[in-house]
């Protein structure tokens, strides 16, 4: 068979179902192809090829023994290093978890166990999830397949760039204000957040609690949704965990729901046209009329406390995360540093979070404590809040009008690296589109819309309400399908292959 990178997660799982190839050569060709380009993506922090063929092998012995298979067996993965995983490194991108192994699975890596999906290694992140653009990590910068100069998103840059690069067919990604959609939306791939409590946050090392969210990266809408599908489901281990059936994700994103003719599409007016690039405007603009000449009924939509969503996030994420970050003290596992018998226990704990912790991490630290501290905790965190409850009365009001909503993903396609390293507030904004839905906690996808400004990647954003995550699979579908008669094939077909041989 041709080169077995080139496949689809749909497709690799049929062809080891019907014998056609093995897993193991699957793995094998995803692993040479890992080998070949990580030197320069740096998608990667961790491969074990023994382990992932070990994983490779069962599938193939289960096939042999006539065992059922799960509708990805055989399919290989790149895990965001934010997954606790037995027999692996789980660091966070960040030095103070560097050579952390952990003792258990966290619920996702057994429910991919489970499904015959194959791991192929853990991959590069903004350290502890906080960035937009994977140049917050401990171990290196990530470049983006489209362009190498470029960020490939933040903080699931590695698991987003692994997907563009061919190194996997599917990844996994964390989106806590928008890092899974905006690194799918920058790379030109497919990135899902599902309802908040959809997926289980066992074993998912917390940022922000309330809004820290798993899901799938992918290169088409029906495979994001088949590893929805294996991810998802109530989970007893996770508080939060939604205990109520898995959304049709499959059957919509196989069009068995219908496409998008009849539906009320409600484009967000705070979402788009100022501070939003000409490139991207017009590739938003441009998918709006394809969803009007497909059937779809579009209206314009206020939602004006989306305007508060950028500072009410950046007040709730760095307090859960002032909390959530107070484990990490160098006592219990991970880095301890100034231990040399004279220190006493809190001068170790000082030193070693000085020296574990990256600048953005102290800097949200330094954030949340203040807006936590006596005296400001109702000025900040519990403003913030409210503003929370506003936003989510937004997206009440608005679906009680429409079936979805859209926006574009980001308001800029990838920004070159190093550009904003040292500007926060301009790194900030590249969720502005993003954050409204996470605060919500209902379910959005980033789609591939076509190339905008410098010929790289813009994506559309696609709303839902809480646990109607099949409506942005079903709008998703209908619309990649048309943008790819409009283009002639996949977007990511246009991908120059700079990474081969390429020098940084």
């Amino acid at each position: 068979m041709s080169d077995l990178t080139l496949l689809g997660a749909a497709e690799t799982a049929a062809v080891v179902a019907g014998g056609d190839v093995s897993a193991r050569e699957v793995a094998t060709a995803h692993l040479d192809r890992i080998e070949q380009t990580d030197e320069v993506v740096h998608a990667f922090l961790h491969v074990d090829r023994d382990l992932t063929l070990t994983q490779a092998d069962a599938v193939d012995q289960a096939r042999a023994d006539g065992s059922p298979l799960g509708p990805l067996a055989g399919v290989p993965l790149a895990l965001k290093d934010v997954f606790t995983m037995k027999g692996a490194p789980t660091t966070c991108g960040s030095k103070i978890l560097q050579g952390w192994r952990p003792p258990y699975d966290a619920t996702v890596v057994e429910r991919l166990s489970a499904g015959g999906v194959v791991v192929l290694g853990k991959t590069n992140m903004d350290e502890f999830a906080m960035g937009s653009s994977t140049e917050n990590s401990a171990y290196g910068v990530t470049r983006n397949p489209w362009n190498l100069s470029r960020i490939p998103g933040g903080s699931s840059g590695g698991s987003s760039a692994a997907v563009a690069a061919r190194q996997a067919p599917l990844a996994i990604g964390t989106d806590t204000g928008g890092s899974i959609r905006q690194p799918a939306a920058v790379t030109g791939i497919v990135g899902v957040k599902p309802t908040y409590g959809g997926v289980s946050r066992y074993g998912l090392v917390a940022f922000s609690s309330s809004l820290d969210q798993g899901g799938p990266l992918a290169r088409s809408v029906l495979d994001a949704a088949l590893l929805h599908e294996v991810m998802a489901g109530h989970d007893p281990k996770d508080a939060t965990s939604i205990n109520a059936p898995v959304p049709p994700v499959v059957a919509a994103a196989r069009g068995e729901l219908g496409g998008v003719e009849g539906m009320k599409v409600g484009v967000v007016s705070q979402l788009q046209g100022e501070g939003y690039q000409p490139g991207v405007q017009a590739r938003f603009d441009e998918t709006v009329a394809l969803l009007t000449s497909l059937g779809a009924e579009v209206v314009e939509v206020s939602c004006p406390s989306f305007e508060y969503a950028l500072p009410a996030y950046y007040l709730i994420s760095p307090s859960e995360c002032s909390s959530n970050l107070a484990r990490f003290d160098g006592m219990r596992y991970g880095l301890r540093d100034g231990d040399n018998g004279e220190n006493g226990v809190e001068q170790v704990m000082a030193i070693t979070r000085a020296t574990g912790f990256g600048p953005e991490v102290k800097r949200r630290i330094m954030l949340g404590t203040y807006a936590l501290s006596a005296g400001y905790y109702d000025a900040y965190y519990g403003q913030a809040q409210k503003v929370r409850t506003l936003i989510r009365r937004d997206f009440e009001a608005a679906y009680a009008k429409v079936d979805v909503l859209v926006s574009p993903t980001t308001p800029t396609v990838a920004f070159p690296i190093g550009e904003r390293a040292d500007d926060p507030i301009a790194m900030y904004k590249a969720d502005l589109a993003t954050l409204p839905s996470s605060l919500y906690g209902g379910p959005a996808m980033s789609l591939p819309a076509g190339l905008g400004d410098d010929n790289l990647p813009v994506g559309v954003q696609l709303m839902a309400a809480v646990q109607r995550d099949e409506q942005v699979y079903r709008v998703g579908a209908a619309l990649e399908t048309a943008l790819e008669e409009r283009w002639g094939g996949p977007l990511l077909d246009q991908i120059p292959e700079l990474v081969l041989g390429a020098s940084t």
